[in-house]
Order: structure tokens, then sequence, then C-alpha cells
């Protein structure tokens, strides 16, 4: 993951359906004011939206750190959702499209992973889930020289 300015880190909570509407009003905010064009918008907050149910609804609840990128001249933001719940147990199973634990579309994750430039998971059972995705305001970075 590239780096960031650990400085202006923000950490907002996922316990209720509130939240979540908090969570997608401050990741459009935060993208708008990187740059983001109205699209890349609306697709970021569409993953973040889904994202955040699935904290809340799959994992009993978590966080959400959002943190604003700029590695040389691209600008990113990156989230990761963070809960303690049941973990994943099949993660190549819940990336399936049409797969559902919870009565959904089961589009969840793996529509989240097509809307980003980057996406991750760490999770196992019992520990809890972290899903983490980077989105760029003009797509993937170049790598740098040397780098």
């Amino acid at each position: 993951m590239p780096a960031s300015d650990p400085t202006v880190r923000t950490s907002l909570p996922i316990r209720s359906d509130v939240d979540l509407a908090w969570v997608r009003q401050q990741v459009r905010q935060s993208a708008a004011e990187l740059g983001f064009g109205l699209v890349q918008q609306t697709k970021l907050v569409t993953a973040a939206s889904e994202l955040a149910r699935n904290t809340l609804v799959h994992g009993g609840g978590g966080h959400v750190e959002i943190v604003p990128l700029a590695p040389g001249v691209a600008k990113g933001l990156r989230l990761s959702f963070v809960d303690r719940g049941p973990g994943i147990r099949d993660v190549e199973l819940a990336m399936t499209d049409g797969y559902t634990s919870g009565g959904g579309l089961g589009l969840g994750l793996s529509g989240a992973k097509r809307l980003v430039d980057e996406f991750e998971i760490d999770t196992e059972p019992g520990r809890g889930t972290t899903v983490t995705v980077i989105s760029w305001t003009t797509g993937v970075p170049a790598a740098r020289p040397g780098a």
C-alpha cells in the first residue's frame, strides 16, 4: 500500500444505519476534496456503502479508517473497514457473484471490488475482517523509477 500522511486519518464508527449514512457522506466529501470526478465519487461511495453495511451486518459493527493518499502526482483515498466479527470462512466463495450469507443479492464484496482500483481482504474465522480499498483520482499510479 502507498505511503500516506497519518495525521489526516479519520476513523468513524459503524454501529447503526445512521453511521452508514455518515460514512457515505464523509467518503464523498473526502473524495471531492481530493479532486475525484463525480463518477469516481459515486463508485467509491457505492463501494464504501456496501463494505460499511457488511461491517455492520456480518461483522457486528466496527469502524472505517479514511486516509487520503498522495504519493507524488497521484492522489487517492484508502478506506479500511474493520470488524471483530466471525470472519469469512471461505473468501473465494464470498467473492463469487451471487453468493450471499445474508439474503441479499450477493454482489457486496465482488461488486465493491469492481468499483475500486485496489482491493484487499484480511480475515480469519473468529478474529474478524478488514477490507481495504483504494481508489485513485486518475486510476492506479505508475510505479516511480527506482521503486
